[in-house]
This record gives C-alpha cells, structure tokens and sequence, in this order.
C-alpha cells in the first residue's frame, strides 16, 4: 500500500506542468529514484523508429541511436504494445547494448489511447533485478507518464500554433511596408527563419523557364550563389513548382534530389502564387531528418501566400519605377536612368579597381535623314539601332537614349582597349545593316573615355567621351575616336 501512495504522489508530480522537458525530467527522476535504477530513458515514437529524448546513465554516444519498432527490447515493448522484460540481457537476442553495466532491462510502452507515443527504458546493474510487482508498479506509472506527455504535447502544440498565429500577422504587417524587391526577399528570409526555428529560408524566383536563388538566410552552407540559376531537372523545388503544392522531403540524404544545402536531411518547398500566378517556390531546410510533420503545412502556406503578394506588389512597384526610367520611343533606358548608374558605376571602379567607360554615340545627319524620309522612318531607325546596341552588348552594361538620336553606354569591368573595341563593333554592326525603306547607309560615330584615364567624376567622363565623338565627326563621321587626356578636350559639336 506505502508503494502505491508513493507512485500516487509520483503520479501527481509528473502532472503538475505542462512543459514537455520538465515533464520528461521527472518521469526520469521517478524511475530513477522510486524504482532504483542506474539507467532510465525515455524514447519518443517519430513514425516507424523510436528515438532517445532523454536519459540518465546511458554510455556516451549510445543516446544518438534510432531504433525501427520491434527492433530491440525497447522496439519490442512499442511493437507489442506492452511490457518486455529481460531477466539477463546477455541471454536475450533482441538486447541492444546502451550501457555496459547492464544486467537486465524492462521496456514499458508509454501509450495514449491504443497508440504507443514512446516507451519507457529502465535498465538495472542487477541481474533478475525487476519483479512482478515492479513491473506492474512501473506499467500502471507508464499510464500516468503517457498522460502527462500527451498534456504536454497537445500545450505545446497551442503555443506553438499560437506563436505561429503571432509570427503569421507580424509578418503581414511588415511584408506590407517594404515595396524594395531585394529588400523584401531578404526579410521573407529573415523573419521565417527566425518566427519558425528553420535552419535556412530560401526564396526562388522564375525568370522566364529558370528558377533563380534570389535571397536566402540562415546557416546552411550552400551549393549554388546568390543569383545563380538553378537546374531544372533535379530539386524538390522543382517538383513543388510542377506539381503546383506543398512537398515535404524528410529524409533528403535518401532522396535523389539535389538539397540546396550541403547539411539539409529535411525540406519543405512550397510555391509561391499570387493571383493564379507562380512567381517561384519558397524552400525551408533544417538539418534535422524527419523535421517536418503535416501540420506543419498549413502555417507555412499561410506565410508563403502572405510572401508571394507582398513579392507581387514590389514586383508592380519595380515596374513602375522601372517605366520612369525607360525611354518611350526605343524601349532602353533614358538619360534619367544613366545619371543614376554612371554615378554607382564611378563608384564600382574606385572601390574595386574594376575600370569602367563611357561611350557616347550620335546617328549621322539623323536631321537629314528625318527631312527626306520622315519623322516615321526617323523613329523606326532609333528603334533598329537601338536594337542593334542591345544585341551587341553585355548583360552588365548600360545602354541608353541620350536624347535625340544620341546614345551613352556604361562599359563596366572594362579598359580603354576593350571600350573602343566594342565601339568598333557597334559601328561596324549598324553600317552593315540594311534599313527598310532607308536607300542610304545609315551610320554611327562615337567617342569613348574611360576611368580614370580621362577622368574620375561623372561631368568628366562625359565631356571626355563627348570630345572623342565631336572629333570623330570632325574627322568625316562613321568612326570611333578614343577620348583626348584631360586637358586636350575640345568642345562638342555635332
């Protein structure tokens, strides 16, 4: 009877808190204490295996192992669904070695309703060191222990989904303020990494058929750059994005897809659709197999959905923004828009030492042209020679409609040799054009100036490259004059 009251104030203890590893503590303490024992552990079910949560006496390294069910004394007690016991262990088949002191063992199922939730592991330096009474004593505690859990567990879950709930409308509201693209993505990032304990947050957006890596946080170490395009046949990332939902994969190091991370074991990638639009996937890793449950989905959608508008919207304001700075006629980039990158791109030279050029392009006797041919056929010349421009340039550089029938470009990570070479090219390209309805040769000059040969600030470089094109004129038009050094300009002309 002084047995029973014992484990009933045991009981009472193990069910006075709510929080998952006090719970856990003082059901080790119990066992531990009440029962005599050197090594007590409690493992958790997580599908098919059992897995250590918590354990005292265990020899090192021994607390790292997963067991399938009906694997071992503890896989046996969770497979059968009730108490296994070895009297002596070196006499049992089934034993699994987590102590070398180890004489005998009792597994007790911990189960809520009909399902085992874990398994309670006492172990003793004695042999035959658990009897029949014991063992009841510790089956009738595992049931109080199994409702402390689960009482546990389902708090937890509440404030987990609670926090979520919180994290979920904290980020609405700041996704909301930020209408910067690249700033944007770096807080999706961020924040969900942080609201939801993920290793790595990851953003992939599509750019015509090919997903981008364009914002990631975390701690991860990564397998392709900020900005690097991504493979389309390999990744969980590109299944979701077909498949148009949600993916989980919990064990990638079994998978055949390629992780986005060298430590990922578990991933989730959920697409991003705003308004029956797929802008890309949202992928979260953790380096922890088996991290990810379903209910885990719905959150995550929440947030990514959340994400994917706030994504669109700073998509529609980096239109807008980006349609002030495009010139209506040719569809390249205005004079507004060159004073912006020359500015960053003098900047870029002098901290790096990458070199940049500036090269001004004017149409020969554009005014002729416009008086025998009209302002019709004129307009349709911009256009073509702008096109051709834009074919023949890097991705990098920066072509723009000066005014009129004059072009600046921004040469970046480039020399004076280079610089005229490319304007070379552009010469060559438009004199060997055939116009329609033009019966005549259309040509360019121009007029080159690097940093900092012919100057360091944006009017110099500007008035450099420009006394390079009114020299090419001076010297019969359809040519490419290098600027003259600082100090030998002369003014512009057409």
């Amino acid at each position: 009877m002084q047995k029973i009251s014992i484990l009933y104030d045991a009981s009472q203890a193990v069910l006075s808190t709510f929080d998952l590893d006090e719970v856990l503590q003082q059901i080790l303490t119990i066992a531990r204490d009440y029962f005599h024992l050197q090594n007590v552990a409690i493992l958790l079910r997580d599908k098919n295996e059992l897995y250590v949560r918590c354990q005292v006496g265990w020899d090192e390294g021994h607390d790292k192992i997963r067991l399938p069910i009906g694997t071992g004394i503890t896989g046996a007690a969770a497979q059968q669904k009730r108490p296994v016991y070895a009297a002596d262990v070196t006499k049992d088949a089934r034993y699994i070695q987590s102590s070398r002191n180890t004489r005998s063992e009792l597994a007790v199922p911990l189960m809520v309703r009909d399902d085992v939730v874990g398994v309670l592991d006492c172990q003793s330096e004695n042999l035959n060191h658990f009897d029949s009474e014991t063992i009841d004593l510790l089956a009738l505690f595992s049931t109080q222990a199994s409702m402390a859990l689960q009482n546990a567990r389902l708090y937890s879950l509440e404030r987990q989904r609670a926090s979520q709930l919180e994290a979920i409308n904290a980020i609405a509201q700041q996704m909301t303020a930020v209408l910067d693209l690249k700033e944007l993505l770096s807080q999706v990032c961020m924040r969900i990494q942080h609201a939801f304990q993920l290793c790595h947050v990851s953003v992939l957006l599509k750019d015509e058929e090919e997903l981008v890596l364009r914002a990631s946080h975390g701690k991860l170490t990564g397998r392709a750059p900020e900005g690097g395009r991504l493979p389309d046949d390999a990744g969980l990332w590109q299944r979701a994005l077909a498949a148009g939902k949600t993916l989980i994969e919990n064990d990638t190091r079994a998978a055949s897809d390629v992780a986005l991370y060298v430590e990922t074991a578990s991933s989730m990638c959920i697409p991003l659709v705003s308004f029956g639009q797929t802008l890309g996937v949202l992928v979260l890793d953790t380096s922890r197999a088996g991290a990810f449950n379903p209910t885990d989905t719905q959150p995550l959608e929440s947030v990514a959905d959340i994400c994917a508008t706030a994504i669109q919207n700073a998509h529609y304001v980096e239109r807008v923004k980006q349609l002030a700075y495009l010139d209506g006629l040719t569809g390249i980039f205005n004079r507004r828009f060159f004073e912006l990158r020359i500015v960053e791109e003098i900047e870029r030279a002098e901290r790096f030492g990458t070199g940049m050029a500036v090269v001004m392009v004017d149409i020969d006797q554009f005014k002729r042209l416009n008086d025998e041919f009209g302002h019709l056929l004129g307009d349709e010349v911009l256009r073509q020679v702008s096109s051709i421009f834009h074919q023949q340039l890097r991705k990098i550089d920066v072509l723009c409609r000066f005014g009129g029938e004059e072009f600046a470009i921004l040469l970046c990570q480039t020399n004076a040799v280079h610089a005229l070479g490319v304007a070379e090219k552009l010469r060559k390209s438009v004199e060997a054009w055939q116009f329609p309805g033009v019966p005549r040769r259309v040509t360019i000059s121009a007029g080159t100036a690097n940093y900092s040969e012919h100057g360091t600030t944006r009017d110099e470089l500007v008035k450099a490259a420009d006394a390079g094109l009114y020299a090419a004129k001076q010297a019969g038009r359809n040519r490419v004059f290098l600027a003259p050094r600082r100090g030998l300009a002369q003014g512009s002309g057409k």
